[in-house]
């Protein structure tokens, strides 16, 4: 590799494929940092973006915002990091501090809010940059490639089973990367977890069984027991009045995704008694505190597949087809 250009994977149009190009080493600006990156994980959210869910990227545009790197040079007036150090990117990548969502603990709602992988050069690459006031250190305990999934399935999920409440029987509708993450903890915690996923996916639910699920079942299935709390992974419209009927008196649905189809209609009678709908929007930075201490107590394991870079296409591919148990990484 030349010392003045990397390797990338990038998005030029949306419902394209990516390609494999060359592009210029970026050099970190005040505040940021630039890592070298050592392992990106492919988010659905990924996906979203480049099939056109996500409207008006930046574009050209290298995708990936579960970034794991080295610390390789520092810009002006940034302090937090030295080089040398192992750091993650997450899918927030600036605020504005200002406005009222930001005043009140709410930063995941800015308006202002730029996102990386997004409006921000991601992690398809050798190197990226990045604000360093919105980067984590890694728990020693994690490899590069196994941290990488923390980084947004993680994040987004423990937000979600947070904001799920104190209920014992939790439902899983998706297990993917975000789901296998958060049926660890959710079992930790004492809690029954039931996974429901596409019809005829043994290969997930044989997976979530594997991991502690009391129960695994096709989607349109009813679960065994009525749910004190539905977590949506999957981008499905149709779930949620599905969890609504799968919800017992004041259970909530939770919908963690950043795209989902349209929703149907359906019978406020299933709503009633109680029943709640909630969405889940991006993540704070006391979020990733949060999980990152959490996740060794657990200890969280992640179940990933790793692929060289320029196979970003086949792992996206192997993501939409559900070929996947855990999380796809990048391993530039």
């Amino acid at each position: 590799m030349s010392e003045s250009s990397m390797r990338t994977m990038v998005l030029h149009a949306q419902g394209e494929r990516l390609t494999a190009e060359r592009w210029p080493i970026p050099e970190p600006g005040p505040g940021q940092i630039r890592l070298r990156v050592t392992a990106c994980a492919v988010c659905r959210t990924d996906l979203h973006v480049i099939d056109g869910d996500l409207p008006d990227p930046t574009l050209p545009l290298v995708p990936g915002h579960e970034i794991v790197g080295t610390v390789d040079a520092t810009g002006p007036g940034s302090e937090r990091y030295q080089v040398g150090n192992r750091v993650g990117v997450p899918w927030l990548g600036y605020v504005c501090g200002e406005c009222r969502y930001c005043r009140e603990g709410q930063e995941n709602l800015c308006d202002a809010a730029r996102f990386t992988g997004y409006q921000i050069q991601g992690g398809y690459a050798e190197y990226t940059v990045a604000d360093e006031r919105f980067c984590f250190p890694i728990p020693d305990t994690y490899g590069d490639a196994e941290a990488t999934p923390l980084l947004c399935a993680g994040l987004i999920g423990q937000r979600a089973l947070r904001m799920a409440g104190d209920g014992e029987a939790i439902g899983l509708y998706g297990f993917g990367a975000a789901a296998h993450i958060i049926a660890q903890i959710a079992i930790h915690q004492g809690r029954r977890v039931l996974a429901l996923t596409r019809p005829g996916d043994t290969l997930a639910q044989n997976f979530a069984r594997r991991l502690g699920a009391v129960w695994a079942g096709d989607s349109t299935e009813p679960p065994p027991e009525p749910l004190d709390a539905a977590v949506i992974f999957a981008p499905v419209g149709s779930l949620v009045p599905a969890a609504l009927r799968a919800a017992r008196k004041g259970g909530r649905v939770v919908c963690a995704g950043i795209h989902m189809s349209e929703i149907p209609a359906f019978p406020y009678r299933i709503l009633w008694e109680e029943r709640s709908i909630h969405s889940v929007a991006n993540l704070t930075r006391a979020d990733g505190d949060e999980l990152m201490r959490i996740a060794p107590e657990v200890p969280v394991t992640t179940h990933i597949r790793t692929y060289p870079l320029e196979e970003a296409n086949a792992a996206l591919d192997d993501l939409r087809e559900g070929r996947l148990e855990g999380a796809a990484v990048l391993v530039p």
